[in-house]
């Protein structure tokens, strides 16, 4: 029995295939072309929307924006192998109807419309938010760090370069030291001779040493100059961030994503080292999109941040943020500010040992009144002092750090938040660098960084909705 075997190359074919064999009825391309067809691309930002009546016609921009949400979807976000996928792959060639943009045009394109990426990403996630797909109860919130375009060795900190600067002033003393030394031996050498071995190769060491010093001390005047804790030489806007596992130049990602199918309802990129601060700006804007009053929104302890817990709960966020441990207290092994209890309407806190510690000083933290506590006179006698204080133990309380203990309380009342949190806004991240491929950015420069990463978490929406709606029900949605 005979193998089966394809048709003959050189057949002539009377009635040739149509591509539209080759796409599917469910078909997730069909709805990228519908999508994108359905959006108000003028509105959304994009240039070039009209045609100009001279000149060389150009492509349009709902061609080339199909296009790169088809290859973020694929894993294809290179421009040049965008490129090839337009001569070969069956998909692309029904998706853009034969059309062959070169690379330039292709990567022209991201870079010229790069703020309008963000919108169309919040346009999915109103169609998201039609299909009922979000619980529109819980956001959890997260950053992670996205490699840049630039490596460790071409990015500076002050402490870096001061450091850099004496251990090249500490060298160049040695190998003056080494030709001082040489010279002296060289004169009195029986032979009288100059006696310059190797000291060629010392004088071109300490030439290089100078010239490298001398891009240090450059950089770190510009540095103070600018008033900038770091630079990059590559990619200037992005900084140098450590993480749990390694530390790199990268970008900060931020997502807030809903609880109930793990979709990302907001997301942006900044340059800030850690994650303070964010929490109310990465949140207000997806409340805002969920079209609710009120909702709550989950974080780790590296959102902890008063100024930020105020700012939800004035915009109708309700926080939920563990407190870290951290202070000169538990650094030194003391008991930590948990373990006094406050009361409120006497205004004082009760120690371990159940003395009352009553407000004393007062002073300024950041934009902050702060109140230290105090009982000089029970620390002195009390049996714990070796395991809470040296001296005195003084216990600080912000003017406005009842919304704190107000948060504290939802938390006791709700352990399984920090569980819900986890296994909410870790998936996505997970799916974006290790299924999608995608722990490093292609481009530098903040603003063309965010264009990716919002065509990043438009494809992971996309490729969440159709595992649970299908392509059958994202094309009813864009029929409503």
């Amino acid at each position: 029995m005979a193998h089966i075997s394809g048709t003959d190359r050189s057949q002539m074919l009377l009635l040739p295939e149509r591509v539209e064999d080759y796409v599917g009825v469910n078909n997730p391309v069909r709805f990228v072309d519908a999508f994108v067809d359905g959006l108000d691309l003028e509105a959304v930002g994009f240039g070039r929307v009209q045609a100009e009546a001279t000149g060389r016609p150009g492509y349009h921009p709902a061609d080339l924006l199909k296009l790169y949400i088809y290859g973020y979807l694929n894993r294809v976000r290179s421009s040049r192998r965008l490129e090839v996928e337009c001569g070969r792959n069956m998909e692309v060639i029904w998706l853009l109807r034969h059309l062959k943009p070169d690379f330039k045009t292709i990567a022209d394109f991201r870079r010229d419309n790069r703020a309008a990426f963000k919108q169309v990403f919040r346009e999915f996630v109103v169609l998201c938010r039609k299909l009922d797909l979000f619980g529109r109860e819980l956001l959890a919130v997260d950053g992670t760090r996205i490699k840049a375009v630039n490596a460790k060795d071409r990015n500076f900190t002050k402490t870096g370069l001061t450091k850099a600067i004496k251990e090249a002033d500490d060298r160049l003393d040695a190998y003056l030291k080494q030709m001082d030394e040489s010279d002296s031996t060289d004169t009195t050498s029986h032979s009288g001779s100059a006696g310059s071995d190797g000291l060629g190769d010392v004088a071109d060491k300490i030439a290089k040493l100078k010239a490298k010093q001398d891009r240090h001390k450059s950089l770190l005047k510009q540095m103070h100059e600018t008033g900038e804790s770091q630079i990059s030489l590559n990619d200037p806007d992005s900084r140098y961030q450590s993480g749990k596992v390694k530390a790199g130049v990268s970008y900060n990602a931020q997502i807030a994503v809903d609880c109930k199918h793990k979709l990302i309802v907001e997301q942006d990129v900044c340059t800030q080292v850690g994650d303070l601060g964010l929490l109310a700006k990465t949140a207000e804007p997806a409340r805002a999109l969920l079209e609710v009053e009120t909702i709550d929104v989950v974080a780790d302890r590296g959102y902890f941040k008063i100024e930020d817990i105020e700012a939800c709960e004035a915009a109708n966020i309700i926080p939920h943020v563990p407190k870290p441990q951290r202070g000169p207290a538990v650094r030194e092994g003391f008991f930590a500010k948990d373990a006094f209890r406050y009361d409120a309407e006497a205004d004082h806190y009760i120690c371990p040992d159940d003395q009352r510690l009553s407000p004393l000083y007062k002073s300024k933290s950041r934009d902050n009144i702060k109140i230290d506590y105090c009982n000089r006179a029970a620390c002195r006698a009390c049996d714990l002092r070796p395991r809470c204080t040296k001296t005195f133990r003084r216990v600080s309380r912000l003017e406005n750090e009842a919304v704190l203990d107000r948060m504290a309380e939802r938390l006791v009342a709700r352990p399984e938040l920090m569980d819900d949190r986890r296994n909410s806004v870790e998936h996505p991240f997970g799916t974006i660098k290790q299924w999608m491929n995608q722990g490093a950015f292609l481009m530098r420069r903040l603003e063309n960084v965010r264009a990716e990463f919002s065509l990043t978490t438009l494809a992971y929406n996309i490729r969440r909705a159709l595992t649970l709606v299908g392509v059958t029900g994202l094309m009813a949605a864009l029929q409503v």
